[in-house]
């Protein structure tokens, strides 16, 4: 009788909404890493699934990744736990380091970080019951989920690379045209500050990841002490960039300014499958654009700019942090759309499109969990609607936006503010009011009779 008593809770446990969602996202996900894998495979190439196991042994493409991701899944972990488990990524990495020494292999650290959050997991399968189990694994798959959006857009960088042959810059450097080429004058003043700004500028580009770990490290400094993670934090974000973005490099291949126009400034160029070696001193002639035929190696990876699109989401939830990680999020955000328009990954209007694609996000995420209603909607299809107008225009009207660039630039510009603004509008009515509390009225002292 107990047995079917418990077999029954656990049934309508199972049957909540939340419990539901989360599996039908597990599976979803399950199934799109599956299809990147065998997708890879048929161009010759590891995929996701492949790449995250051989890191296991062999040396990882990205330690600093790896360690920051074990960083976010010991926001489930006490404060022992947590040197412990830093302390045994630490002992692995340096047995690894010492093989690795000894047999002359390639040198890179972060398996000690991968094998700890393994580790975890079959802690939390073997070792933990109800809630401590799921809050460990949501913790584990936090930390892994980071590194596997990592692997997951590697793939498909690939993918857009071996699938659309022709690529559609010339249709963006036109429309580009409209801002003045930005592009352009950004790589002359990045290579006038020489290696000292160059390199700072690179550090901040490769490291986007790791500064939204530490911004994430913030927002979820509570969860051990609460048991629980909140309803909507950075990662989520960043996650769902990574997925939707590369979709959008299918509609809209574009390689870039520095390898469709440029053949060799900071080390990388076209080549002979540029269009004309004019980056960055020579702005692009206005013609009639049309597409052009690239390699099939260089990722077609920008548009929109999904490092503009991460940089802003981290401007954004910044803006509720402590003054030092408000101004980080500031400067990673100018230096991040610096450092893609100064080495030639991207053209302005990139940026535009990743700005507006970023708050679109944004704006859905928070309206899922604080629920839908009529203002979320508004909120949601604006900002779809402007980003799919960007789009449209940047391939259909360039010619007309680079012939009137008085109107069309300002234009741009207002259609990327009007939707900063309704996004900071709207999540301010979302934001909870706290009643100021009046003073409660005193009686008046009764006055004793002589």
């Amino acid at each position: 009788m107990l047995s079917r008593i418990n077999s029954r809770i656990t049934f309508a446990a199972l049957r909540q909404p939340r419990v539901i969602l989360w599996a039908i996202a597990g599976a979803v996900t399950l199934g799109f890493l599956i299809t990147l894998e065998i997708t890879a495979r048929r161009y010759g190439l590891p995929g996701p699934i492949t790449n995250q196991a051989q890191e296991v042994i062999y040396a990882p493409k990205s330690g600093p990744l790896l360690y920051a991701s074990m960083a976010l899944m010991m926001v489930v972990l006490t404060w022992r736990q947590r040197f412990i488990a830093a302390g045994a990524a630490i002992g692995i990495d340096i047995a690894f380091f010492l093989v690795r020494w000894a047999t002359d292999a390639k040198m890179m650290f972060g398996n000690g970080a991968l094998w700890v959050m393994l580790g975890c997991a079959v802690i939390a399968i073997t070792r933990r019951t109800g809630p401590e189990r799921i809050l460990l694994l949501k913790g584990v798959g936090l930390g892994l989920l980071l590194v596997a959006g990592r692997k997951t857009g590697d793939t498909w960088l690939l993918i857009t690379s071996k699938t659309r042959p022709a690529v559609l810059d010339q249709y963006v450097a036109t429309a580009d045209h409209a801002l003045g080429n930005p592009s352009w004058l950004a790589g002359r003043i990045v290579k006038a500050t020489g290696p000292v700004g160059t390199h700072i500028l690179d550090y901040v580009y490769i490291q986007l990841a790791v500064a939204a770990v530490v911004v994430t490290l913030y927002q979820l400094r509570n969860v051990a002490a609460e048991r629980r993670f909140p309803r909507h934090h950075l990662v989520r974000t960043f996650l769902v960039i990574g997925l939707l973005g590369p979709a959008i490099y299918m509609i809209f291949p574009v390689v870039g300014p520095v390898f469709a126009y440029g053949t060799g400034a900071f080390g990388t160029g076209g080549e002979h499958w540029a269009i004309a070696n004019l980056w960055p001193h020579t702005p692009p002639p206005l013609t009639a654009p049309h597409p052009v035929t690239y390699d099939d190696i260089t990722p077609r990876n920008c548009m929109p700019s999904l490092h503009t699109a991460w940089a802003t989401a981290i401007f954004i939830h910044t803006r509720k942090s402590p003054r030092i990680l408000r101004y980080a999020g500031t400067f990673w955000l100018i230096a991040t759309l610096s450092a893609t328009l100064g080495f030639g990954y991207h053209y302005g209007v990139d940026l535009i499109a990743g700005v507006v694609f970023a708050f679109t996000v944004e704006a859905t995420l928070r309206s899922l969990e604080r629920g839908w209603d009529r203002t979320a909607t508004h909120l949601v299809t604006y900002g779809a609607t402007v980003f799919t107008a960007l789009l449209t225009s940047y391939r259909y009207l360039p010619t007309e936006m680079a012939r009137y660039p008085w109107i069309s630039g300002p234009l741009l510009i207002l259609a990327m503010t009007s939707v900063i603004y309704s996004y900071t509008q709207t999540t301010r009515q979302w934001e909870p009011t706290t009643p100021t509390p009046t003073p409660t009225q005193q009686p008046e002292p009764q006055t004793q009779p002589a």
